[in-house]
């Protein structure tokens, strides 16, 4: 066999390897033996099928299977012993590929190849950062505190129906054929303006009647109130009758300990004081991540604009509608600027990590894990939440491999990020939440 390489430049070679009788001859052989061995085959006794026979019917997918093997052993083989930094994986040149067992016993095929490229990190005070720092204001905590109140709320009796109340009873088309005995109706979504001031003062024991379609023109919100599926109410109308058997009306829960010990566990919070504290905290823990990401996404940016390289794109491009079956040559172009820039960061961080001696350890990827889920706890109010419990889906997130793999990524990431900007000159600003948002805008 016969492996041999040609650079075309700096960033794309080939490698030609030429398979010989030698190389496949006594593999092929000694399959096609084994098939021999137990071929069932009308006719013939199990291990009498005779040879010839076996060679016709077997040769040349057997050839073939051993030629697969050896090339891509072959290719592997050379790539790692040459120590050849590649990107993505060698692209077969199906054009100069010689495959004709008719006509020879000597085989060729050609791999494009594309090349890491070689570069140099610079880090230095003379790159700027800004690290931009949020403080909640009073309306922010006042806002934060009414939405605790509103999400920990309940619907309570009331005697005369207002806009914004419930009036449930028993809802019946005016020929009969239709009735609902548990509707509910939100005085709130009536669409029609006039129509919604029939709702309005009433009370238990009074009765409404009104034009489905003029009060709810959509059919899920018709669905919802008959309690029937959309497709089985989008030719129902007409005149339809509620007879109020309560009215009911939402009440966010009052400021109290109640709320408290619900938002943050028994005891935690005594005082109105004390809770407005514990929501600025929180909004600045919020705000603490929205700055790091921030930080972050600066540095990552920066590096990848002070760090300039080249990659094979033609190659890349090539090889990304080889491994996306599904994905077009013209969806790859469209895209293909995000991939570059993800590609380069990856080939930087890497770097940053060789030279800095990176290790990740299984604490670090744990401690990630613990963070992550208890981001998603606060985001449905488990806020009291114990270490224990975290911990506990922590463990099982990273039982995924994927999930694994992500979470190690991101520390990684996190890790790289923290040398750049160390390494950097970081100016710390104060701005408004509405001030912060903008900076995004302008991307």
């Amino acid at each position: 066999m016969n492996v041999t390489r040609e650079n075309i430049d700096a960033l794309n070679a080939t490698v030609k390897i030429i398979v010989t009788k030698a190389d496949y001859g006594e593999k092929v052989e000694k399959k096609l033996r084994d098939y021999r061995r137990t071929a069932n085959i009308k006719g013939f006794r199990p291990g009498h099928v005779p040879f010839p026979m076996i060679k016709k019917m077997y040769g040349t997918s057997v050839l073939l299977d051993e030629i697969n093997t050896i090339v891509s052993e072959s290719l592997s083989d050379y790539i790692r012993n040459e120590k050849i930094d590649i990107l993505g994986d060698p692209v077969p040149r199906h054009e100069d590929h010689e495959f004709d067992p008719d006509k020879s016993e000597e085989f060729s095929f050609t791999f494009e190849l594309g090349l890491a490229p070689e570069f140099e990190v610079n880090l230095s005070k003379k790159q700027k950062l800004t690290r931009y720092i949020i403080e909640p204001d009073t309306k922010m905590v006042a806002d934060y505190v009414d939405n605790y109140a509103r999400r920990n709320g309940e619907f309570v009796r009331t005697e005369l129906s207002e806009e914004k109340d419930m009036l449930k009873g028993t809802l019946t088309s005016s020929d009969g054929s239709i009735s609902n005995d548990d509707a509910s109706l939100s005085v709130e979504i009536v669409k029609d303006e006039e129509l919604k001031k029939e709702f309005i003062g009433k009370t238990a024991g009074d009765t409404v009647s009104f034009d489905l379609r003029k009060a709810f023109p959509n059919d899920y919100e018709i669905a919802g109130l008959l309690k029937k599926q959309k497709d089985e109410v989008k030719d129902l109308g007409g005149i339809y009758t509620l007879a109020v058997r309560e009215v009911s009306r939402f009440m966010p829960a009052e400021n109290d300990q109640a709320l408290w010990d619900k938002v943050y566990g028994e005891g935690t919070v005594t005082t109105a004081e004390e809770f407005e504290a514990k929501v600025t905290d929180e909004i600045r823990e919020y705000f603490s991540r929205e700055t790091d990401y921030k930080l972050h996404t600066d540095a990552r940016d920066t590096i990848l604009a002070k760090t300039p390289f080249d990659l094979p794109d033609e190659f890349l491009k090539k090889w990304l509608v080889r491994v996306n079956e599904k994905t077009t040559a013209e969806e790859i172009e469209k895209d293909y600027d995000h991939f570059r820039d993800d590609l380069r960061w990856q080939l930087i961080k890497n770097k940053i990590a060789k030279e800095n001696d990176l290790k990740i350890t299984d604490e670090e990827i744990l401690a990630e894990a613990k963070s992550f889920t208890r981001a998603q706890f606060s985001q449905y109010g488990l806020y009291y939440a114990t270490d224990e419990q975290i911990t506990s889906f922590a463990r099982d997130m990273l039982q995924k491999e994927d999930e694994a793999r992500r979470i190690a990524e991101k520390v990684l990431d996190t890790r790289v990020l923290g040398i750049i900007i160390d390494a950097m000159k970081v100016d710390d600003r104060k701005v408004s939440a509405e001030e912060f948002n903008k900076l995004f805008e302008k991307k």
